[in-house]
């Protein structure tokens, strides 16, 4: 509701500024030029987005999440000590964390949201679960997938040129974040 107050904030005063400033056309003309670039990249992106996207459910056909959840459930498990009882929230957990690795934050939402159904308790949020948002929040990538092609679709030659800055900022981001809900869950117990 506040974000469709903003926007139309904007929207007013730039229509306004056009108007005092003699501008109109350029403002027409930039409003039909961003909405064509917005709708080239979004098919752009589409294809990209279909092909993770399938690759995570064949992934789950084809067995290797399981595997993977094997594999995470040391670090899932400490992080998250529901999913060593609850198989099921350890392979949403694993998929998510997965997906997320692969720069798939579309794919990644599903498995995250049924892991927080999974982890909720009441009305309150627990620590496994803000444990949950803020390593959602923080996806540390190992492929930025999503950025990648957006980079690509932008005409950039080399659009896996980030991947030492994505992988520093999120192992940073999440390492931060997680201490922080760990200090934050142990204070308000107090």
């Amino acid at each position: 509701m506040v974000m469709s107050w903003i926007w139309s904030l904007f929207l007013l005063v730039s229509i306004l500024s056009a108007a005092f400033t003699g501008r109109g056309a350029q403002l027409s003309q930039a409003v039909l030029q961003g909405a064509q670039s917005g709708v080239t990249l979004a098919v752009s992106m589409a294809g990209s987005v279909c092909l993770w996207t399938g690759v995570g459910a064949l992934m789950e056909e084809s067995g290797i999440t399981d595997a993977l959840s094997r594999i995470l459930r040391p670090i899932l498990g400490r992080l998250f000590p529901s999913s060593r009882a609850d198989p099921a929230l350890a392979r949403d957990l694993s998929a998510n964390v997965c997906a997320n690795f692969l720069g798939l934050g579309n794919a990644a939402t599903p498995m995250g949201i049924s892991a927080a159904r999974r982890l909720k308790r009441g009305d309150t949020a627990t620590d496994e679960l803000c444990r949950l948002i803020v390593l959602n929040t923080a996806s540390i990538q190992l492929i930025p997938a999503n950025v990648a092609a957006v980079r690509s679709a932008l005409g950039c030659a080399r659009p896996f040129a980030i991947l030492p800055a994505v992988w520093v900022s999120s192992i940073c981001s999440a390492g931060l974040g997680l201490a922080a809900a760990w200090l934050l869950g142990r204070l308000c117990r107090r």
